[in-house]
């Protein structure tokens, strides 16, 4: 038994202290931003809490997130055991777990994992890194209705990522409910920075899973109407495709709109290299309307080494983004405004830089990792007050 508890579970924290929680969570791969966030989570290093970590291992890229695979049954059996385990050997009174967004097989699985564990723990904390679980309950059978009240519903603690997201505790009846933006290591002045000379062409970045609701298909149609008009410059994309179907969708749009030589697919990219992509873009775009968005994790990433972004009033990105001050925001679905704000900004380099650096300045104050920190260790020690 020991050989796989071993593979999902592991003490956080060097050295005991009083109060415990079981953190149940996907951690990096795949790169996601609640398997980000709840890797920095883990680094939290507390007098008063001890982290303990069963590492859920449903899915190890982003093709295979949310989609049902006969080995996810084994991942789910042997998960459940090593929460049930680490619980009673490490004395866990709190649960702490990230619920899925409202699609069917992730929701399905919380089902059971959450009915098959919950009773074991005096106390739950779910933080909504996915928003918009509440509202799933009408979608299901009615037969599983009971078990989605009695696995979502009562949480000691709720805490959802901005205050525009789904308020999915209060529907859930928490005790608590709390507003913890995320926050990201800051690693500006560890990558070059390279902007583009006034008249030079510039660099438009996107990063995010390459789906249609990242907004991938809107930020294509976007750069070819702003190319029309006589925007300079070039469109990467960084991330994993979605589908091969929807890859060869999109490079079909690329090829019609004869923009081959003006947009790159950089594939999937990590550490350095990734950093290296943000700090030589001009312009950050990421018009998401993801179902189960909440935060934005990629706009902080770029606003840490002093980016313009565009995106859009989605969930909690515009908790992110202030419009007109760090960058734009636009409706979703709209190509043309999209367009717009890339002539805008790509014409002005002094106002790409006055918004770089008011992103810097929020970047320091909301959204770095210390901040993140402090917060956290914060709205877990009430728990147990």
């Amino acid at each position: 038994m020991q050989n796989w508890v071993a593979r999902y579970f592991w003490r956080v924290s060097s050295n005991a202290a009083p109060y415990r929680i079981l953190v149940v969570g996907q951690t990096p791969p795949p790169f996601g931003g609640q398997a980000v966030m709840i890797a920095r989570l883990l680094e939290l290093r507390s007098e008063r809490i001890s982290l303990y970590h069963v590492r859920m291992a449903f899915s190890e890229d982003m093709e295979s997130v949310g989609k049902f695979a006969p080995r996810k049954l084994w991942v789910l059996f042997t998960t459940i055991l090593s929460i049930i385990w680490a619980r009673f050997k490490y004395r866990t009174p709190v649960l702490y777990y990230p619920p899925s967004g409202p699609n069917k097989v992730p929701v399905l699985r919380d089902l059971i994992l959450l009915g098959s564990t919950r009773m074991f723990f005096k106390k739950v904390v779910f933080h909504f890194h996915a928003g918009g679980v509440s509202t799933y309950e009408k979608e299901l059978p009615f037969v599983l209705r009971p078990l989605f009240r009695w696995a979502y519903g009562k949480p000691a603690l709720a805490i959802r990522t901005a205050p525009q997201n789904p308020d999915d505790g209060l529907a859930l009846g928490a005790a608590r409910c709390s507003i913890v933006p995320n926050g990201v290591e800051d690693m500006r002045g560890t990558v070059p920075e390279v902007t583009a000379a006034p008249g030079a062409p510039i660099t438009i970045l996107f990063t995010g899973v390459l789906i249609p609701s990242k907004g991938v298909t809107d930020l294509l149609n976007a750069f070819s109407l702003a190319k029309k008009q006589g925007l300079k410059g070039r469109l990467q994309l960084m991330g994993k495709w979605g589908s091969l179907e929807y890859e060869q969708e999109c490079k079909e749009l690329v090829r019609a709109h004869g923009l081959a030589d003006r947009v790159e697919f950089l594939g999937v990219l990590s550490g350095t290299e990734k950093f290296e992509r943000f700090a030589a873009c001009d312009i950050f775009c990421f018009p998401s309307y993801f179902e189960a968005e909440s935060f934005g994790l990629v706009l902080v990433e770029a606003m840490q080494f002093a980016k313009p972004v565009i995106s859009t009033h989605w969930r909690g990105i515009p908790s992110v983004v202030t419009d007109g001050e760090n960058g734009f925001l636009v409706p979703v679905k709209d190509p043309t405004a999209v367009a717009e704000k890339m002539l805008v900004l790509g014409n002005d380099p002094t106002l790409r830089r006055s918004m770089g650096e008011a992103g810097r300045r929020i970047f320091t104050r909301d959204f770095t990792l210390n901040a993140f920190h402090r917060a956290m260790e914060r709205e877990l020690l009430g728990l147990f007050e």
